[in-house]
């Protein structure tokens, strides 16, 4: 089993080891955890192109050495062109396509807000990126898999996709250059450009020639957010996590119920059939109300009912602590990156950011090599409600990352990759630690369970890796629960990690043995 590994200045943990090794040099160079996040945000978008780009969003939670928590929204609105009237004769809207790609990318926005008091150039913030792209790097067994997958799809949607990623193996090298022009031309003119100079236009330009819906102006809209963060005290700790448009309350709220009902040991029945129903109670509050915080109901008021305990006691006492709520409710897919850095004032970051689907709407630009986000594509084509597509409107988001801050002065930063079990692996990571004791590692490399779909798959069942004991399994059955077991080390179930700052200034740092990540401090 790997351990957990402790530093001294300094840590960054992320799925794939590049990006955690272009974080650790930026920190050693004298940067801030928000600096070698960006670092690391640059090189996973060219690292790991299958889960996360600039042509996303991105969402980042940091706390700072004077104790103060914000956050920082990179979410794009929906374009003006995005209208029902262009969706006539649509069910739904594609998840591949121009048509899927209805939305301004916010990521680099956010790199920009975090980059706001950087001492560091921009151009050195994005050297790695810009080398990985480039030069090239070796492509993962993920990156391979996806392109064996869903290559044929991908390789019919408009622009190079084709041309840059759909004859790649794993171990081969995988070359950007037109990403890696946009990088350069990004750290010499600024971030901002990518709304409003050069690699705006030529972003704008080549959706014009598709035939798509972003425009200029559209871009040149956009601003990132710095929405309060949601929080929760539970015992023990302060738990924070992302506002409205993401399903961060979800995550909160999951672990508020538990909180009440916290089992005596982890991994078994009680501690997993009782974060599987509290997730069930919170998935379906946030399925009613959570979104874009302007169109959400106006008596919803999400941060009051995470500080209403007797609204919290009801739901809790809803929970039968023995038999499964039947669920018959669908989920949400979504490959994600997430990652967090501490650095040696005390700063932690946690951060994720996504394409949404794997490459995401398969629309790669060719003047600039980025593939665009189809994280529009869940927009409801509906005139009113949740989640229903409008111009300018944000969709909702499963990307929310996590923060705690306990009693006796630990910070953790939390999150993974994965849709629907995000908030699920959330809660098993934090209350292993937190509740049960578990060693920082091994809590990410336990087994662990998702409800409802990610990566593609199409049922809700339960899944739950076939390294739980099969006793336990039977009993999760036989308490009511539609049981799938899939095998051990499961890419479905996400690719996790971990960061702890302690009281006395070390580090620990914990990554997922299910991703090609790594542990770097110093």
């Amino acid at each position: 089993m790997q351990k957990t590994v402790r530093y001294a200045r300094g840590v960054v943990t992320a799925p794939h080891h590049l990006a955690s090794q272009a974080g650790l040099s930026v920190l050693q160079e004298g940067g801030t955890a928000a600096d070698a996040a960006v670092a690391v945000a640059a090189t996973l978008a060219v690292v790991y192109p299958h889960m996360t780009g600039i042509g996303g969003d991105s969402f980042w939670l940091v706390s700072e050495p004077d104790g103060t928590i914000h956050a920082v929204h990179g979410c794009g609105g929906a374009a003006q062109a995005a209208t029902l009237e262009r969706y006539a004769g649509y069910d739904a809207i594609p998840t591949r396509g121009l048509l899927a790609a209805n939305t301004v990318a916010g990521t680099i926005s956010a790199w920009e807000a975090m980059l706001s008091a950087s001492l560091l150039p921009l151009d050195r913030v994005l050297r790695d990126a810009i080398h990985h792209a480039q030069s090239g790097v070796p492509v993962t067994r993920s990156g391979a898999d996806i392109v064996a997958t869903k290559g044929t799809e991908l390789a019919a949607q408009p622009g190079d996709w084709s041309a840059i990623y759909g004859e790649v193996r794993k171990g081969d090298l995988l070359y950007q250059p037109a990403l890696a022009r946009t990088l350069r031309t990004l750290a010499a003119e600024g971030l901002r450009s990518f709304y409003t100079g050069s690699v705006g236009a030529a972003i704008a330009a080549d959706f014009a020639e598709l035939g798509g819906l972003v425009t200029a102006d559209d871009l040149a809209a956009h601003r990132a957010e710095r929405p309060e963060p949601l929080h929760r005290r539970i015992d023990g700790a302060r738990l924070y996590n992302s506002a409205p448009p993401t399903q961060g309350f979800a995550s909160l709220m999951i672990l508020a119920l538990y909180d009440r009902i916290t089992a005596t040991a982890a991994d078994g029945f009680d501690h997993v059939h009782r974060l599987v129903e509290a997730t069930k109670s919170a998935f379906m509050i946030r399925d009613d109300v959570v979104g874009d915080p302007r169109y959400m109901p106006g008596y919803v008021n999400l941060q009051a009912m995470l500080d209403h305990n007797g609204w919290l006691e009801q739901r809790t006492s809803a929970i039968d602590l023995e038999r499964a709520l039947p669920w018959p409710r669908p989920a949400s897919a979504g490959d994600t990156c997430w990652f967090a850095v501490a650095d040696a004032e005390g700063r932690v970051v946690s951060a994720i950011q996504s394409v949404y689907f794997e490459f995401g709407s398969g629309v790669t630009l060719p003047r600039t090599g980025i593939t665009w986000q189809n994280r529009g594509s869940s927009f409801r084509l509906a005139p009113d409600g949740w989640n229903a597509l409008m111009p300018g409107r944000k969709p909702f988001h499963t990307l929310n990352p996590a923060l705690a801050e306990f009693t006796d002065g630990r910070i953790m930063a939390y999150g993974t990759m994965g849709g629907e079990g995000q908030p699920q692996t959330q809660a098993a990571i934090f209350t292993r630690y937190a509740h049960h004791g578990v060693e920082l590692q091994d809590a990410i490399t336990r087994p662990r369970w998702l409800l409802g779909r990610t990566w593609g798959e199409a049922s809700v069942t339960l899944k739950i890796e076939d390294r739980f004991p099969p006793p336990l399994i039977e009993q999760l059955r036989a308490a009511g629960h539609d049981v799938e077991v899939v095998g051990g080390f499961s890419q479905m179930m996400g690719h996790a990690g971990a960061i702890v700052l302690h009281p006395d200034g070390s580090y620990e740092g914990a990554t997922d043995p299910r991703s090609d990540g790594a542990v770097a401090g110093w």
